[in-house]
This record gives structure tokens, sequence and C-alpha cells, in this order.
């Protein structure tokens, strides 16, 4: 009998922390981290279509992108086939670019090198991590 309240109580708390978490979910505001490592232009215009529906569909949505790997081409004045629709997001105040440090050390970039309104970080995985302990979601972009 101990043991069939004990598997009662366990799963009615279960369910209403469960529930709880639920509605807290409901109730959050929209907020999403992207991954992209992609040096694929392809991913890189989906990226861009994805940003722009969703501050359409959801104006007050926040929304990070995370570049570090061979994506840094989707932000650098040189490279980037997406340079014009980069720096028209990056004005929106609910949409953040970021590029790891690291990885312009490691492909031997500068903060010149990238667009205006690109953010750098000091380590771009300790930045999605960060972010989802903030309750972000999580999206990768690309392959």
């Amino acid at each position: 009998m101990k043991k069939k309240f004990s598997a009662l109580v366990f799963v009615t708390t279960l369910f209403v922390l469960l529930n709880t978490q639920n509605v807290a979910a409901q109730n959050n505001a929209y907020k999403v981290v992207f991954d992209i490592t992609s040096s694929d232009s392809t991913d890189h215009q989906s990226l861009i279509r994805w940003l722009n529906e969703i501050s359409k569909s959801n104006p007050n949505a926040l929304m990070e992108v995370v570049f570090y790997g061979k994506s840094l081409p989707m932000v650098t004045t040189e490279k980037s086939v997406v340079a014009e629709e980069v720096q028209k997001l990056a004005k929106n105040k609910n949409i953040s670019f970021r590029v790891c440090e690291m990885a312009l050390k490691r492909y031997q970039l500068t903060k010149s090198d990238l667009l205006p309104g690109v953010e750098i970080v000091p380590d771009g995985i300790a930045e999605i991590v960060q972010r989802q302990t903030e309750g972000w979601g999580y999206i990768k972009a690309g392959r």
C-alpha cells in the first residue's frame, strides 16, 4: 500500500509540474536562438526568410543568430550574399546577430570584416547554451 501511495504522489507531482511548465511556456515571450555553421548560401537565404517570417507573424519575438564554424561568410562584408537583408534585420531591436570570437580568430577575420550590426561574443557555443538556460528555444539552421 505504501508503494502505491508513493507512486500516486509521484505521478500527481509530476503531472502538476509538467502542467505548470506548460502554462508558463505558453505565457512566455517567443525567444529563439538559431545556430548556424553552414557556408551554404542557400542555408543563409533560408535563415533570412525564417527571421522575416517570424518577425512579421510575431513582432515581439526575440531572435538571436549565432555564427561559428564555416558560417562566417554570411556576415562578412566581402562574401555575404544576404548582406543587405542582414543589415536590415540587425536594425530590428528584437533580432541580434552574434559571431564567435574564436571562429573569427580561426578564419583570421576582425570586427572590421563584419557587416554593420553584427556583434562578437567570446564563445558561440557558450552563447547558445546560455540562451537555452534562459528558456530560449533552439533551432539548428542549415546542415
